[in-house]
């Protein structure tokens, strides 16, 4: 997949890997079909890549032991993630290719230094801790196969470094290329499981919970929420949409490129919970406990083979999670301090940014190999934590598709502001509910359910009523609209702190401080019992 040319302020653009120039005329018309499909492959890896990467250990592990717990009762949530996936990681795609920026930078820019510390502090110790169950998965993953878990980590961290350190954007898109095909190894996992036809439709149609909304299933719920769609694939899809160079003129093509990643993923993530649910019917909950015994169980429960093939999924998984979340990290860093952060740039011109890449995987690997270490509550923990710091992104992200000086005619429209206003009230909502489970565990979950989801409906409505009274409809022309990108940073003013934005950000503040301790208490008591 090749990389498009820089950003161009004249009238033709070309993609490089002979398709040729697009003129003005061809963007006033509509393309020829057998050229949309050639652009779409020139600029497809950065969506689908994200979205197969969030696909990872841990997020393997959290499908595969919420189908064995809570059955097909879970499945309504893939196709509403779907949408939430798509709808965040559109903004993204705009975001990226319309300033030219990575994500850090422009928080940095329209926020101030403080924010984005704030954010990129949170997502390196949200990727940190991400990364170490990566290292979890391959552990089990080639411990399935009799390999030792010092040696298998070695090779992981060997592998992770040795596929950035060619400086080349297209040998590292390449491989992570690969992991996305071998990760549709899940389409024989569950074709190999007697899974029901009727329990599975039901799963996928009507919202429930297997024995009732509790708290541990409200953790679950959260923490498949939190791996499906977390923080770092903000801050990855927005520097790999600029580190492929991808402008305003190719948007639609990414986007395709978003959707169908989004529906891979959450495919993907289903089977694994259907196969899980088939095969371990009937057993007590918690009988598997970590991703080697999974392995362990399917072999045992369905066939050898569907052993080595989630084995092989599981290592799949760890070597796509790790890449894209080290990755985004290294991305985040280096917009926060401002230093090259480019696949494209050689080792010896961006040291920072490769040793941040290195010092990451050393770490993750050297904590992994801790003896006694609670490798499964590590594991749902960080896919929690995700979860609940995703809100007060997903609300950074809404704010910054709104400013109108960075985005220009790209602003979010109306409509995509309120559903975004929706989705981010709903996690908030999960959130809440953690909070007060946490703090009255005998409460009635159903009833909290019920109670707190009449905010989200007076929010959005509001949103709703805003909407449509300050927005005017503006004719662009389409042209001029391809070739919109952000003015230069010198050129910008800081958006005006005014009181309704400055309560926004100390909830933000207050928010995540209160959630995380109230994880944190509610994860010592899962432990414990």
């Amino acid at each position: 997949m090749q990389n498009l040319d820089p950003r161009l302020d004249n009238d033709e653009s070309a993609i490089r890997g002979g398709l040729g120039k697009i003129s003005v005329g061809e963007l006033r018309s509509s393309p020829s079909l057998k050229r949309k499909l050639l652009a779409l492959l020139a600029v497809i890896g950065p969506g689908i890549i994200v979205m197969v990467g969030d696909n990872d250990a841990g997020g393997i592990t959290t499908y595969a032991q919420a189908g064995q717990a809570y059955g097909y009762t879970l499945l309504w949530l893939m196709p509403v993630l779907v949408i939430v996936l798509a709808v965040s990681q559109e903004m993204v795609v705009r975001l990226g290719a319309v300033t030219g920026v990575g994500h850090g930078k422009l928080l940095k820019e329209r926020f101030g230094r403080f924010w984005a510390a704030f954010s990129v502090v949170d997502l390196f110790a949200l990727n940190l801790l991400t990364l170490i169950t990566e290292f979890i998965g391959v552990r089990y993953a080639l411990g399935y196969f009799g390999v030792p878990p010092a040696i298998a980590v070695t090779v992981m961290g060997i592998v992770l470094v040795g596929a950035v350190a060619s400086g080349r954007f297209e040998r590292w898109e390449r491989f992570m290329l690969v992991l996305v095909l071998v990760s549709l190894l899940v389409i024989p996992l569950v074709l190999l499981t007697h899974w029901h036809v009727g329990g599975v439709a039901t799963g996928l149609l009507i919202p429930g919970v297997k024995g009732g909304i509790t708290s541990t299933a409200t953790i679950f719920i959260i923490g498949i929420v939190g791996t499906t769609i977390a923080p770092w694939q903000l801050f990855f899809q927005q520097s790999n949409v600029v580190d492929k160079r991808i402008t305003p003129r190719w948007i639609k093509y990414e986007r395709a490129d978003t959707f169908i990643g989004a529906i891979v993923t959450n495919a993907a993530a289903a089977c694994v919970m259907i196969a899980a649910a088939a095969v371990f019917v009937g057993f007590k909950v918690g009988a598997f406990q970590d991703a080697g015994q999974l392995a362990q169980g399917f072999a045992s429960h369905a066939g050898a083979i569907t052993g080595v093939i989630f084995a092989i999924i599981l290592l799949e998984a760890s070597l796509i999670g790790a890449a894209t979340v080290t990755l985004s990290t290294s991305y985040a860093l280096g917009d926060l301090f401002g230093v090259d952060q480019s696949l494209n740039t050689p080792v010896r011109e961006a040291k920072g940014f490769y040793a941040s890449y290195i010092l990451l995987v050393a770490i993750s690997a050297g904590v992994v190999l801790i003896p006694s270490l609670p490798l499964s509550l590590v594991n749902l923990a960080v896919q929690v934590l995700a979860g609940v710091l995703l809100p007060s992104a997903l609300l950074f992200l809404l704010l910054l598709c709104n400013d109108k000086e960075i985005m220009g005619p790209w602003m979010n429209p109306p409509w995509l502001n309120i559903l975004a206003t929706f989705i981010v009230s709903l996690l908030l909502q999960l959130s809440l509910i953690l909070t007060i489970v946490t703090v009255l565990p005998t409460i009635s979950v159903t009833g909290l359910l019920i109670g707190t989801f009449i905010p989200v409906v007076v929010v959005t409505v509001g949103v709703a009523i805003y909407q449509v009274k300050i927005r005017t409809p503006e004719h662009i022309d389409r042209v001029a609209r391809l070739s919109w990108s952000m003015p230069a940073s010198a050129l910008l003013h800081r958006p005006p702190q005014s009181r309704g934005r400055g309560l926004v950000l100390l909830f933000v503040r207050i928010y995540l401080i209160i959630a995380v301790i109230l994880m944190v208490i509610s994860f010592v008591r899962l432990g414990s019992g």
